[in-house]
């Protein structure tokens, strides 16, 4: 069976987990830390990078839009996640370029604080990826106000609603809730559904 490798307090393990839930992909969650189980999963994956899929042929994939390229072209047209039509999809590429900017501004800024020790954070730093952080939130709300509203999963809807939970479970007091509605809107309505609760940030 298909091992998906990583913890679910990553937006990107727990995008994919998601989207494979949706393709109809059965596998199996292996929830290993890149920090507090780095030989375990370096022993799948020398890169320890999250997440990694495993394929039943032994084949590693990392990086989660890779992972999902790699489902995406060989779903029904039913079950995909992105639009065929060449100006619809760079549409939602944009959109989701700037959410996964987001998100990894967001995770830097995570580490920065508690993985880095007081004394060795750069301030200078902090701040050039808070304006990146930020300038990517903005315009992936103003994107978003732009799309017809939706309960229908997409790649779009799936990634926000993760990526959005990750930095509000993490850096609320950084990206305040009350500034990007429309990304509050979309994730709150998506977080109630069965496959979002069946994966929860944790």
């Amino acid at each position: 069976m298909i091992k998906l490798v990583g913890m679910m307090d990553s937006p990107y393990v727990r995008r994919v987990a998601i989207s494979l839930e949706l393709y109809g992909v059965e596998f199996e969650s292996q929830p290993l830390s890149v920090f507090s189980t780095f030989d375990a999963f370096s022993r799948i994956n020398p890169a320890v990078k999250a997440p990694t899929l495993v394929l039943d042929n032994g084949i590693r994939l990392m990086d989660s839009s890779l992972i999902l390229n790699y489902f995406e072209a060989q779903a029904a047209p039913e079950r995909r996640f992105l639009p065929v039509d060449p100006d619809a999809l760079a549409n939602d590429l944009q959109t989701l370029g700037f959410i996964l900017a987001a998100a990894e501004k967001a995770v830097q800024n995570v580490y920065e604080h508690n993985l880095r020790p007081v004394e060795k954070q750069h301030d200078a730093w902090v701040e050039r990826i808070t304006t990146q952080l930020l300038a990517a939130c903005r315009e992936w709300n103003r994107l978003l106000q732009a799309r017809p509203v939706t309960t229908v999963p997409n790649q779009v809807a799936i990634t926000s609603t993760v990526v959005w939970t990750f930095m509000q479970s993490m850096i609320p007091h950084v990206v305040s809730a009350a500034e990007f509605s429309a990304i509050q809107s979309l994730a709150g309505s998506f977080e109630s559904q069965a496959v979002f609760r069946k994966y929860p940030f944790s």
